[in-house]
């Protein structure tokens, strides 16, 4: 599999809400980089924050293109972000069900066929605008 088809498959199964599935396209020692916050490591710990996510919030990715570099170890991805603000995340405003669209983007590494790094990135004052 391809870079490109490896992210491809990242986010067809993250719009699928396929937890089991995403998380298997991770290295055990994955590196994500939160957007506006903090460097964690470890699959484990991803899953951790996937369900606070899935928790707080409902969204689907459109109009995602992939690109990656020659040799098939880094790729990125831009998107846009369609959700729903479900429950109240922390330091952040009250949630109500609002709606928002979000332009994005994401830089993966990949080592073994697996995503080993995933940043992610998004203007967080154009999403508190949205919600507030």
């Amino acid at each position: 599999m391809t870079a490109t088809e490896l992210v491809q498959a990242y986010y067809t199964a993250f719009n699928a809400g396929d937890m089991p599935a995403f998380l298997d396209l991770l290295t055990d020692d994955v590196v994500h980089d939160i957007n506006q916050g903090e460097r964690e490591i470890g699959k484990a710990t991803f899953a951790a924050f996937m369900d606070k996510m899935n928790r707080c919030y409902r969204e689907r990715l459109t109009d995602i293109v992939v690109m990656q570099n020659a040799d098939g170890s880094r790729a990125a991805a831009e998107f846009v972000v369609h959700g729903e603000y479900l429950a109240d995340d922390e330091g952040l405003p009250p949630a109500n069900g609002q709606t928002y669209v979000l332009p994005a983007g994401a830089f993966f590494a990949i080592k073994n066929g697996k995503v080993a790094r995933i940043s992610n990135y998004y203007n967080l004052n154009d999403w508190v605008a949205q919600v507030g």
